[in-house]
């Protein structure tokens, strides 16, 4: 009785302490884009049709997506470091973004932005130029 308690303690130890060889779970299919792309702003995917949301109390736009996976659209106006005026349109989520501005002698350029307060973006264009923008 006693060898057969050793052949199963041997069994056990044996089969534990062996590496797992499992294949790492598949990746998790979503919509949802891990960036935001000047792009994105211009029209709205079938999925995030579904999610469509305008809410006048609020200053953006509209808003797509689930809990904890909006994406935001915002009408935005700032200045840029020479102080010239600047105003475009912009897409969010979670802290960062980005959009396209319009500058009177320039036209129109791509921005990436982030949140650095309540209503506040800071935003850079592809040369480095920053620019401090309010929601509208």
């Amino acid at each position: 009785m006693q060898k057969n308690y050793l052949i199963l303690l041997f069994l056990v130890t044996f089969y534990s302490c062996r590496k797992a060889t499992a294949s790492p779970p598949p990746p998790i299919n979503s919509f949802y884009k891990t960036t935001i792309t000047a792009d994105d702003r211009k029209t709205i995917t079938p999925e995030e049709s579904k999610t469509y949301h305008v809410n006048t109390t609020y200053k953006y736009e509209y808003r797509t997506g689930n809990p904890g996976h909006y994406k935001y659209n915002y009408d935005v106006k700032g200045i840029n470091i020479k102080g010239d005026s600047v105003f475009g349109n912009i897409n969010t989520e979670g802290k960062y973004g980005a959009g396209i501005l319009k500058i009177d002698s320039i036209g129109e350029i791509e921005i990436n932005t982030e949140w650095v307060s309540h209503g506040k973006l800071k935003a850079l264009d592809k040369k480095g130029n920053e620019y401090q923008l309010i929601v509208q």
